[in-house]
């Protein structure tokens, strides 16, 4: 009877708390969305009861003490609703269940996420909580172990609490239960899942699905799809080219977005209105998330599909890139022969590029330690004139007979944009601004040594999100940044004389789609 009330008291706890992961106008919104009718909305309503009865075990498991359990699931649930919450406010995307993927980096890159109060104060309260708390209650609360048969006991308790979970791995089982959660959850819309079922119920049911989700006819049809837009692109790839073997450079600007759209009058940005006046193609780019994820952009640009299109696997693509290693451009142009390189001054291991970039098709890899960089002295992130150097000693060591494709992934604009950044400046939005301008500078250099290239090149320039500027804007009124498509040396001697385009709006997963069409459209008029 008091193990019973213990996990009804839980469950109330639970359930009160679980409306908090999201604002509550943010809730009210998701409801007024949600066309439901009762016994859907009841039985919604109960599928969290199963996730807080294999929580509440596991806790009993350990200490076969109901009160402890109870308050083990309690806390469990409730700091998952409250990082849940924090998440919202600072990036506007509730928790998902890819974010556990993330934790060790969040500690590791503090920086980055901008969780630098995960200091030692930090670690002291919360070990002080977990372990100070579940001392006293193992002291006074008695166990309800029994006296007999006390290793069976516990081993039962173990199997009962931790079977299930071991199960989710079992594929006949994980079979049926995606099934029952794509039923369940009926779409993968974060707010709407939260607010239906609570943050950690709602991440266990989007973890099956991504455990069990066999990709196998989605990819199927993906790989239909993008090969029959790959044969009508033609030769676009670049062999048989009259001018030379095509060079192609993505330059993935860090947080980068124009603030002149924004009425910032003192911002001059000559490179880059020299890129959009010489381009095939520029304007705003839609984003696919705003204010970081910079993966998700980077993946949708590599691979050419809509986050839709990954499914489950839209909010970490690399968790199982190899997935998609058949549809996407790097692994395409390396099997035509393509030299296919990517460049980013950062830690290979984060976001897991090192085993993920090379399953989807580069052949190199320039990360932060082919950087002389010292965060004491040089800030804390490479700056793009470093990084420009990097990728022009690599242009220069490329062989001029076969095609090449360069990735570039900068990180100098990311923030925080604190004191000490650049110079004496101490407002984020000025710091930000300096770096737009330094950001700029180096895209310039970048576009003088490319010209002088003997080979046609096409320069494709974006910025990956809108930044987490919230001195400026938060939300930012438009979160579309910018982008060019450039053609330069000999791929530009056609286009001289033509007027700029209209700026188009352009979507992150069309843009080499793009630029491969214009050289092909470009190599055809030339023949």
């Amino acid at each position: 009877m008091l193990l019973a009330l213990c996990y009804l008291w839980a469950c109330v706890i639970v359930y009160l708390t679980d409306g908090f992961a999201l604002p509550r106008h943010v809730v009210h919104k998701q409801y007024a969305k949600i066309q439901r009718s009762r016994s859907r909305a009841v039985l919604e309503y109960l599928a969290r009861l199963p996730v807080i009865a294999l929580v509440f075990a596991g806790f009993f498991a350990i200490s076969w003490r109901p009160i402890y359990a109870a308050q083990g699931t309690m806390s469990f649930f409730i700091i998952f609703t409250a990082i849940s919450r924090a998440k919202f406010i600072f990036i506007r995307e509730p928790l998902v269940f890819s974010d556990i993927a993330l934790v060790i980096d969040v500690f590791k890159y503090k920086t980055i996420f901008y969780a630098t109060k995960l200091n030692v104060v930090f670690w002291i309260a919360a070990c002080t909580y977990v372990f100070g708390a579940s001392g006293l209650y193992f002291y006074f609360e008695p166990t309800v172990l029994p006296e007999r048969n006390r290793a069976l006991w516990i081993l039962a308790g173990f199997v009962v609490a931790y079977g299930p979970w071991l199960l989710l791995f079992v594929k006949p089982v994980n079979a049926r239960l995606v099934r029952f959660s794509e039923r369940l959850l009926k779409s993968l819309d974060l707010r709407a899942n939260t607010v239906r079922f609570g943050t950690f119920a709602s991440i266990v049911y989007h973890f099956i699905i991504w455990l069990g989700k066999r990709r196998a006819l989605i990819l199927a049809e993906l790989r239909a799809t993008l090969q029959h837009a790959f044969h009508e692109l033609g030769e676009a790839t670049g062999f048989g080219h009259p001018q030379g073997a095509p060079l192609v450079v993505v330059w993935q600007s860090e947080s980068f977005i124009d603030l002149r759209h924004f009425g910032v009058g003192d911002l001059h940005l000559p490179n880059l209105d020299r890129a959009r006046a010489g381009a095939r193609q520029s304007g705003r780019m839609t984003s696919v998330f705003e204010g970081g994820y910079t993966l998700r952009t980077e993946f949708a640009v590599l691979s050419g599909l809509q986050p839709e299109d990954a499914y489950v696997d839209a909010s970490h693509p690399y968790l199982r890139a190899a997935h998609y290693a058949d549809v996407v451009w790097p692994m395409r142009l390396k099997r035509a022969g393509w030299l296919t390189h990517f460049i980013h001054p950062y830690d290979k291991s984060f976001f897991l590029r090192d085993r993920a970039l090379p399953a989807l098709g580069f052949d190199a890899m320039s990360m932060l330690d082919a950087f002389a960089h010292d965060p004491r002295t040089d800030g804390p992130y490479v700056s793009d004139q470093a990084l420009t150097a990097k990728v022009i000693d690599i242009v220069d060591d490329l062989d001029a007979e076969q095609p090449a494709f360069l990735f570039v992934a900068s990180m100098a604009n990311h923030g925080p944009w604190e004191a000490g950044r650049c110079g004496p400046l101490t407002n984020p939005v000025e710091i930000y601004t300096e770096l737009l301008r330094r950001a700029d500078h180096s895209l310039g250099l970048l576009m003088d040594r490319l010209d002088t290239l003997d080979r046609p090149v096409w320069l494709i320039f974006y910025g990956d999100h809108a930044p987490l500027l919230k001195a400026f804007a938060d939300p930012f009124p438009d979160p579309r940044t910018d982008y060019v498509i450039t053609p330069l040396a000999s791929a530009r001697d056609a286009d001289t004389a033509a007027e700029p385009p209209a700026p188009r709006e352009e979507a992150p997963w069309n843009l080499l789609a793009s630029a491969f069409a214009y050289a092909d459209a470009q190599r055809r008029s030339r023949q």
